[in-house]
């Protein structure tokens, strides 16, 4: 293996490395808004989405297997040896990514409270009348989406749409692989976030990939119930009605939309990116009961 390695794709936040029968992800420190790149990193953050992943995975892997195989560096080859790529680095099957992301919504928010606000739908799915915003929904509903390329917007679709979606690229698998990924997506969605009540979190929703493996069997793939994927709340002093403080990039997004979403610098000041890794940080103690590497040395205040 050489000693120098190129990532083969490069995403809003993660790299890409072929390791031959394996592929190493990274997750950098780059941070998205609205499918945009930031001009800020925020460290630690993609130690975070790894060890995060990580978590889920193990506890998940009874309902369906993932695509992880470790996260030590030292069994990953000498290139990623390296304090750069220790705790953000994960070594994965290779899948056939689906081409649908999954998105679970356990409490109305974000564009679900928009679009429910306007028609009294989200995604098409119709709900009950006299929701208020942050109001969690009698069942969780799937509300799958197709993946944007860096620079364009992932687009809402049904159900059905889905359906004809796959079906376009798996001819004569779509309406099975639309059902498992919707089916699987609302049992990883309960397990977790029922567990992430025990922890003080809410999760208020989340968004799942699979791919398959060489079997032809469907796997989690890319990350998991991470701050970048998910709406983590605080169980305490939640309260329907208005929007809630979380413990992802929401606190981001916020500004942006506050203060740069016009003239698009995309640029976060520093107060605002301190304040997002520590809740990135907060949020994976909580939810795990341990604290990473170097959080003291983040957090802790002169």
């Amino acid at each position: 293996m050489s000693e120098t390695m190129k990532p083969i794709k490069e995403g809003k936040v993660r790299e890409i490395y072929d390791n031959g029968d394996s592929l190493i992800i990274v997750a950098t420190d780059r941070i998205s808004c609205f499918d945009v790149i930031l001009k800020n990193t925020v460290t630690k953050k993609g130690t975070v989405l790894t060890q995060m992943s990580k978590f889920w995975f193990d506890m998940t892997k009874d309902i369906l297997p993932n695509h992880m195989i470790t996260v030590d560096v030292n069994e990953m080859p000498p290139f990623f040896r390296k304090k750069r790529f220790d705790g953000n680095s994960m070594m994965c099957r290779k899948l056939n990514m689906l081409p649908v992301e999954c998105i679970v919504r356990g409490y109305i928010t974000g564009s679900g409270w928009k679009s429910y606000c306007e028609n009294g739908t989200v995604c098409g799915i119709k709900l009950p009348e006299g929701l208020k915003e942050s109001d969690k929904l009698p069942e969780p509903i799937y509300t799958p989406s197709t993946k944007a390329e860096i620079g364009d917007h992932d687009e809402n679709i049904s159900f059905e749409q889905s359906i004809d979606y796959l079906e376009k690229r798996f001819p004569g698998k779509g309406q099975e692989y639309a059902e498992k990924l919707r089916d699987y997506s609302l049992l990883l969605y309960k397990k977790c976030a029922d567990y992430a009540l025990t922890r003080g979190i809410i999760i208020a929703d989340t968004k799942f990939e699979f791919g398959l493996d060489e079997e032809g069997n469907i796997v989690v793939g890319d990350e998991m119930l991470t701050p970048d994927s998910s709406r983590f709340w605080p169980l305490e002093g939640y309260e329907p009605g208005h929007g809630q403080p979380s413990y992802d990039k929401q606190f981001a997004r916020d500004w942006l939309k506050a203060h740069d979403e016009k003239d698009h610098k995309w640029k976060l000041p520093q107060e605002v990116v301190d304040k997002t890794i520590n809740i990135y940080l907060e949020g994976y103690e909580k939810l795990t009961g341990k604290k990473l590497e170097g959080y003291e040395k983040l957090t802790k205040k002169k």
